[in-house]
């Protein structure tokens, strides 16, 4: 069985701070298939750079953490869905459409944080992913978020046409 994660085999050449697998200053998490074939699982221990409040992991980190694992989850389901193996042409990329982060409890610094997710809802091209965080045995965040499907080659082509990437030498 191949131990590979869901990032390495899809997006070797990934750049995403939280998730790219050639980011070297990233997060570089890694998400796997559950044995239970429904739930998404990654862990992650933050470094202690990621700190809010003293001993606390900062809530941002947990944001990017949920963002990057529950738009992998959607991938995965969508693979799945289709009767594809993962990193299958042509490759299958989501983006996010909604982040929502309920905060449960404190999370400290210094254990592992396990990230368990799945997909509540599809429709269509739109994926409702839950996402737990769990420090030891306790869930300190929850995840509840929407992920859109889409062409990365036209929303890059959309984006550029949208934001003016001027370097000041443009004329007017």
């Amino acid at each position: 069985m191949d131990m590979s994660s869901l990032q390495d085999i899809v997006a070797p050449e990934g750049v995403c701070y939280g998730c790219g697998s050639t980011n070297r200053h990233g997060l570089q998490i890694k998400s796997h298939w559950d044995k239970d074939g429904v739930h998404i699982l990654a862990e992650h221990i933050p470094d202690p750079v990621y700190s809010g409040w003293p001993g606390l992991v900062y809530g941002g980190l947990i944001a990017m953490l949920v963002d990057c694992h529950s738009n992998w989850t959607a991938m995965a389901y969508h693979y799945r869905a289709e009767n594809r193996e993962p990193g299958s042409l042509p490759r299958i990329d989501c983006v996010t459409g909604h982040l929502g982060i309920k905060y449960i409890k404190p999370t400290p610094m210094g254990v592992p944080l396990r990230l368990k997710a799945h997909v509540a809802g599809d429709i269509g091209h739109k994926s409702r992913i839950i996402c737990e965080v769990h420090a030891g045995n306790v869930m300190t965040a929850l995840g509840d978020s929407i992920f859109v499907r889409v062409d990365t080659a036209r929303l890059a082509t959309e984006a550029r046409g949208n934001v003016s990437l001027s370097n000041g030498t443009d004329k007017k």
